[in-house]
């Protein structure tokens, strides 16, 4: 990190308080992506690949095979085998999409033909577990049987020339790989990475392929470094992870390398059935002769504790089931043996080994998460030197403004005096929650299980908003604050049982979904009859619980959603505050924080004035939108889809924070908004794109800036893929496109997106011409053009994050120190696209003026910089209120009407 000579403003606070925030911008005139896209100057890269189908024929049989099995599936379930190939078959690059569901599309592709010797046993032995009945003729003796004619033959290879850059480009100008390119493109990056060692002066690391068939590639440094602490050894690898990305009105796509580090499981000091489903990366030579991914590949498993047979078995398709059927004289890991033995088989036995990747579930680890950025740029550099000359850095970026940050408040010297920082900040918050309340009271519950927690709140309340201790009543149960328009009254009381873990039924016959939601209408009830009646005004409940460790001996048994949705449907808001235990922050610092975040909940929240430019229309609304999208692995269990739409009006004397709801079809204060989330049972199929067509129409009485994640928003909505973006232009369903005029004259749209779990964006670092590394905040561009769309937004590290320059984690070189423990938080890139401007008679808009007031709503005085801009912020936490239960026999409705038993 740049030292502190280096930073243009610097912002400091104590330790212990909530709101420290450093804003500290290096000198760094530009900043450096981790990516790569294809260098016109040196044409096409093309290789010779072998394609090879599955053929009717061959198709048709396996999924006779599959239908004697009574699996009733349309297509053949071709995981295992895919990974089987990609580690075991010589030559094999990568597998093709949906070859299991048509015989005719590709399924293969290889830089050599598979030997049909090689590739019959490992599809026969696969083929074998379609079958019902193993007395049937072995589908490999069918398959190259040189005794008699084989009935079924594989069909032979054909040589393709593949361009791996080759490029489409969108109406709106967006360069597109070709589909297939999303796989085949990862797969060739990896091993041209794997093909040489990364050097550095203190050591060298060589990488493996791991393969997981789904777009992204994974390289591992291999075998794992040793890191020696607390009288145990500590295993972990440097990881990149390849992706192929499009960037909205760029004339060329992008190749992601996100650098990070994987660290292994020496031991698994847990329960068998608390492993749910470990990753498993199996290091095994090939078993045929000599081939070109000798030593190149891992791979990948899955191990789990299996109900059923009460063991620790193999799940998921792991391809380990068949190696002992495919090579007979090696010894392979048994799953039990590997549970009870990581260490040894990490270090491998003869020519195996088997590293078990580590998860916070399996307890501590020594070593930290993260690069530092000194050896990200390393990497980097290795990188583009073995890509080149087919794939090429792509530019730095450079600054687009200077206005990095809107108006927070200054430094004070001292911070004792009256209008110092924090005595300021009080008084916003105070402010704040007095337009949020309108002149109701806001009532608290304190539902605690420690008195120093209880002490701590009721200290930290007055402290946050600048008001004098509170007069204590009825014996210390009830405490009130009346004060600048705002009244507070704070009742008091155990916890008990309501914060206890919640009872599940324990037949395992039925599904998960539906004994969570019994266990959650149990404490619902729990909670409205220990209920002690209503008050007048906003009510909100702060309520202690353990740690998700504590309940972790038993899944689903969190009581905190069923606390959050108990009290939502009595109109009580919720913020909980974790048991004091030791590795968690000091007391006091999350009692603050708890009262900030219940402010937020309340919309007594709302973003500093902006510097952002003259351009910007004063009476300026914010508007956000954000997709809940919950799969049967959500917080209830059960999937749903609801669209949140919050409003920000920074001008508005009340409620500057307005959620829609689409029930009573107007806005509704911010709190009130998360109260109908939670109110809904289960939400109904609805057309998404007309509700937010509906939104759009409400905004049309002001200015607008629509902000949207469209890494969230695009399932709903595919026009907001990039290949679908048209500048200044929307579109809906089958719907043309239409001027964005068309849904409101003072209507922009800025689209923001993250590395959303895919590596979407790019890691990044900041450099100087001294070789200086590290990070700075801004607005940056590829281009000073004024017509330029597409923008990077980069903010500050926390303090809590700073780490000592000179750092490293895998070859420490003269003059740096490895620190193997330490943990590298690096600020995330948030890429920022002004896909709508507006223009007058006057003048046109400046897109960089929208981005760089996108980058400043991502700052507040209370908070670190925030990963979204605060719009968008306040309408992705809304999803903590949207909690379905699954329906089960006898459930009784909101209103009341028997819920349907289908689903159980």
């Amino acid at each position: 990190m740049p030292g502190p000579a280096a930073a243009a403003r610097l912002i400091r606070r104590q330790p212990s308080s909530p709101f420290l925030l450093v804003r500290s911008t290096a000198m760094y005139h530009s900043i450096r992506t981790v990516a790569y896209e294809p260098d016109p100057e040196e044409g096409p890269w093309q290789e010779d690949l072998h394609v090879l189908q599955l053929g009717e024929g061959l198709h048709q049989e396996l999924m006779r095979r599959q239908d004697r099995s009574r699996s009733g599936q349309s297509y053949l379930p071709m995981a295992r085998l895919h990974s089987l190939l990609r580690a075991w078959a010589p030559g094999v690059l990568a597998t093709g999409r949906n070859a299991g569901s048509d015989g005719q599309l590709p399924w293969l592709y290889a830089r050599e033909p598979v030997p049909l010797q090689v590739l019959a046993p490992l599809l026969g032995t696969w083929a074998d577990t379609l079958a019902a009945d193993r007395d049937e003729v072995d589908l490999e003796e069918e398959l190259w049987s040189e005794e008699e004619a084989a009935p079924l033959v594989l069909p032979s290879w054909e040589t393709e020339r593949i361009d791996l850059t080759e490029t489409t480009v969108s109406p709106g100008g967006t360069a597109e790989p070709l589909n297939r390119l999303y796989r085949l493109l990862p797969e060739a990056v990896a091993f041209h990475l794997a093909g040489e060692p990364f050097r550095t002066e203190g050591g060298s690391l060589r990488f493996r392929v791991v393969s997981s068939g789904t777009g992204g590639v994974d390289l591992v440094s291999w075998p794992p470094l040793r890191y020696e602490h607390r009288k145990q050894t500590w295993y972990y690898s440097a990881l990149l992870t390849v992706t192929v990305h499009t960037v909205p009105f760029a004339p060329r796509f992008r190749v992601h390398v996100a650098t990070g580090v994987r660290r292994w499981a020496g031991l698994l000091d847990i329960p068998r059935w608390k492993l749910g489903g470990a990753t498993v990366l199996l290091d095994t030579p090939l078993p045929w002769p000599e081939g070109p991914d000798q030593g190149y590949r891992l791979m990948v498993n899955t191990l789990g504790y299996d109900w059923s047979s009460k063991e620790v078995t193999w799940k998921r398709r792991s391809p380990a089931l068949l190696l002992p059927d495919v090579d007979i004289t090696r010894r392979f890991p048994e799953p039990e043996e590997l549970f009870t033995s990581p260490e040894k088989w990490l270090n491998g036995r003869q020519d195996v080994a088997a590293g078990i990747v580590y998860h916070p579930v399996l307890g501590p680890h020594e070593v930290g998460a993260g690069l530092m950025p000194r050896e990200r740029a390393g990497l980097d550099t290795w990188i583009g030197q073995r890509l080149s000359p087919v794939l090429r850095r792509v530019a730095d970026l450079s600054r687009a403004t200077r206005r990095n940050t809107p108006s927070l408040l200054p430094r004070s010297t001292k911070r004792s005096e009256p209008g110092s920082r924090e005595a300021q900040q009080a008084i916003a918050r105070r402010t704040a929650l007095r337009r949020a309340l309108d002149g109701r009271p806001l009532n608290v519950e304190i539902l605690w299980q420690s008195p120093q927690t209880r002490d701590a709140l009721l200290a930290a309340l007055p402290k946050v908003i600048g008001l004098a201790p509170g007069s204590r009543t009825d014996e210390g149960a009830v405490t009130s604050w009346t004060a600048d328009g705002v009244r507070i009254v704070v009742r008091t009381r155990p916890a008990g049982a309501l914060a206890s873990a919640l009872r599940l039924s324990t037949d395992r016959k039925r599904r998960p979904a539906v004994r969570l939601a019994e266990a959650m209408t149990e404490r619902c009830a729990q909670v409205a009859e220990a209920d002690g009646g209503t008050h007048d005004g906003v009510s909100l409940v702060i309520a202690e619980i353990a740690g998700k460790a504590h309940f972790s001996s038993l899944p689903d048994s969190d009581p905190k959603h069923a606390l959050r949705l108990a009290h939502g449907r009595q109109g009580r808001l919720t913020q909980f505050i974790n048991l004091p235990e030791s590795g968690t922050a000091a007391l006091e610092h999350r009692a603050d924080w708890t009262w900030l975040d219940a402010f937020r909940q309340l919309g007594a929240i709302s973003p500093p004035a902006h510097r952002a430019g003259a351009g910007i229309p004063g009476d300026l609304q914010y508007a956000a939108l954000w997709l809940v999208r919950y799969t049967k692995d959500g917080p209830t269990r059960s999937p749903v889809r609801r669209l949140v739409a919050v409003r920000v009006r920074p001008d508005s004397d009340s409620g500057t924070v307005e959620g829609w709801d689409a029930g009573r079809a107007e806005w509704v204060s911010y709190p009130d908004l998360l109260l109908s989330l939670a109110k809904t049972d289960s939400v109904a199929s609805t057309d998404l794109e007309r509700e937010i067509r509906t939104v759009l129409f409400q905004l049309r009485d002001r200015p607008t800036l629509l902000l949207v994640n469209s890494g969230n928003l695009r399932q709903c909505w595919p026009h907001l893929r990039n290949g679908a973006l048209t500048a200044d232009m929307l579109a809906f369903g089958t719907g043309p496109q239409q001027r964005l005029a068309a849904y409101g004259d003072g209507l922009r749209m800025v689209l923001v997106r993250d590395e959303n779990g895919r590596g979407e964006v790019p890691e990044w670092y900041a450099h100087d011409e001294s070789a200086r590394i590290g990070f700075s905040e801004g607005v940056w561009a590829l281009t000073d053009d004024p017509h330029n769309r597409v923008f990077a937004s980069t903010t500050s590290t926390p303090p809590t994050a700073a780490r000592p320059k000179g750092l490293l984690k895998l070859a420490p070189t003269e003059g740096s120190r490895i620190a193997p423990g330490m943990t590298a938080w690096n600020p995330r890139l948030l890429e920022v696209t002004v896909l709508g401007c507006g223009s007058s008679e006057r003048s046109a808009d400046r897109p960089v003026d929208w981005a760089t007031l996108t980058h400043q709503l991502r700052y507040h005085d209370d908070y670190p910089p925030l990963a979204y801009p605060l719009p968008l912020h306040l309408a992705q936490l809304a999803k903590e209120y949207v909690l379905p239960l699954a329906p089960w026999k006898g459930r009784r409705t909101e209103s009341g009407a028997s819920a349907s038993d289908s689903m159980s």
